[in-house]
């Protein structure tokens, strides 16, 4: 039973990844002017994306966690008010 929930919460994590993946991706990049590296240079944009990624990837682990842990929580509570309902019925 527990495991459809945790299935769920990361296929909606892997389709926001993917879709802001796109959005990255497809946003127009300034063209390099001068020869010299500058801010819009590829090799300043290439650094930022590696601090993109290393940001993103530790922001995605973080969210993961707080999400088994949600989902892990709420189905136990879940669970409680389930027998403490049934005890009401049968007692």
């Amino acid at each position: 039973m527990r495991g459809w929930r945790i299935k769920f919460i990361f296929l909606l994590i892997v389709y926001f990844a993917g879709f802001a993946t796109a959005i990255y991706c497809l946003a127009p990049v300034p063209e390099n002017q001068a020869g010299e590296p500058t801010e819009e240079s590829f090799a300043f944009s290439a650094i930022k994306t590696d601090e993109f990624v290393q940001s993103f990837n530790s922001g995605m682990h973080k969210c993961i966690d707080f999400s088994k842990n949600a989902a892990c929580s709420a189905a136990k509570y879940i669970k409680q008010k389930l027998e403490e309902k049934q005890l009401r019925t049968d007692g």
